[in-house]
């Protein structure tokens, strides 16, 4: 058995960040016309500043989700869209059950 060892870097976003769309696509390593079809598809929901478009934080991690989900899985975007739905309302749902239960801080 070989052991392997793996270096894993990132950047934690917070969720004041905003991107613009230069720099959403830039961080995920996608060309803009991507990130305009993901708006297009409801998968992403820019703000608008200034007549120019930003993107909260969030953002970053919905774009590497679709990613992984059409690398992985081939999941189309109609797909990705559903599934980001859901994992949205499973994260909710679980906050919601862990401030019901018996001894939590909630």
């Amino acid at each position: 058995m070989s052991n392997q060892t793996y270096v894993i870097t990132g950047h934690i976003v917070e969720e004041e960040v905003e991107f613009s769309l230069a720099d959403l696509s830039q961080c995920c390593q996608v060309n803009a016309e991507w990130i305009i079809t993901l708006v297009g598809e409801g998968i992403l929901e820019p703000i608008e500043s200034s007549g120019r478009w930003r993107f909260e934080g969030q953002a970053v991690h919905r774009v590497r989700t679709v990613q992984r989900l059409q690398r992985d899985l081939g999941v189309n975007l109609a797909g990705a869209a559903l599934a980001l739905d859901l994992l949205t309302e499973m994260t909710e749902l679980r906050t919601r059950l862990s401030a019901l239960e018996p001894g939590s801080d909630g």
